[in-house]
C-alpha cells in the first residue's frame, strides 16, 4: 500500500477531520482513508434516468410517491382524419 503526506493542511481542516473521526469511530487516518477513497470512487453507470434519481434520493431517505388511479380510459388518436 502506498503513503501519502499531507502538508499545510489547515488547523481548523484537521479539527473537523477529528471530529468527524471520532464521531464516525474511527481514526483520523481511517476516516482521511474513506473520503479519499469516496472522493476518487467512479460512479456506476444508471440504467435510465428514474434509476439514477432514485438512486441520489436514497442518500436523502428515499422517496415515496403516491400515483392516483388513471379515472379516465386513454383516448385513441386518429390520424386520418
Amino acid at each position: 500500500m502506498a503513503a501519502l503526506s499531507i502538508r499545510d493542511l489547515d488547523d481548523d481542516v484537521k479539527e473537523r477531520l477529528r471530529r468527524r473521526a471520532a464521531g464516525n469511530g474511527r481514526s483520523m487516518e481511517a476516516e482521511a482513508r474513506l473520503i479519499l477513497a469516496d472522493a476518487v470512487r467512479e460512479p456506476e453507470p444508471a440504467g435510465d434516468l428514474l434509476s439514477a434519481l432514485v438512486d441520489m434520493a436514497q442518500e436523502f431517505g428515499g422517496i415515496a410517491l403516491d400515483i392516483p388511479p388513471r379515472t379516465r380510459t386513454m383516448r385513441v388518436v386518429d390520424f386520418d382524419s
